[in-house]
């Protein structure tokens, strides 16, 4: 049987207790506990928390499924298709922990540059991800062509994120997919 690398136990583990603790509430003890692992054994693989934080949001980012806005039908349909998937992932890491993603934005002033970078990076690659189908249907006629693509898809994105962080303070996700809904009925032209 394979053995499992120090540096994998931290990164597992360190995901899951972010998800719990948020980046400010987890300690490298914290992580390392988790881990099962000698704390000193965290250095000799991260430089700081706030490398761990960046590896496992690049980690979460290539993660998410972006086939949905790719496939054929129609642009509400694949976008639709796009963020029950991603309600799906978040469903199934715990609702109650909201989206990693999220997590990371929120404490993003306070858990340092290379974090808020890395989150930057991330939410500008998945606009432009969402943007492009956007488009798309703006040409066929089907979305909006009121407001810019790449704009809509930062509104669905945050829709989407402000829903989950709903949904994770009040323990209900049924309502993340309302808020697509709505969000999404606004696209139409």
């Amino acid at each position: 049987m394979p053995q499992v690398s120090v540096k994998n136990k931290l990164v597992e583990s360190a995901e899951d207790v972010f998800r719990r603790q948020g980046f400010n509430g987890a300690s490298v003890q914290d992580i390392t506990s988790a881990a099962g692992v000698p704390k000193g054994s965290f250095y000799n693989h991260f430089e700081s928390k706030q490398a761990l934080a960046v590896e496992i949001v690049r980690r979460y980012a290539r993660g998410a499924n972006f086939a949905a806005l790719g496939g054929d039908g129609p642009a509400l349909e694949r976008l639709r298709g796009h963020f029950a998937a991603m309600l799906d992932r978040t469903r199934d890491t715990g609702v109650e922990f909201g989206c990693l993603l999220g997590t990371f934005a929120g404490e993003s002033s306070s858990a340092g540059d290379q974090v808020r970078t890395a989150v930057r990076e991330i939410l500008d690659d998945w606009t432009e991800n969402v943007a492009r189908t956007v488009r798309e249907g703006q040409e066929a006629g089907e979305i909006t062509s009121a407001r810019p693509a790449r704009t809509l898809a930062a509104f669905l994105i945050d829709s989407f994120e402000g829903a989950t962080l709903r949904a994770k303070a009040i323990g209900d996700q049924s309502l993340v997919a309302e808020q697509l809904e709505i969000a999404l009925g606004a696209l139409r032209p």
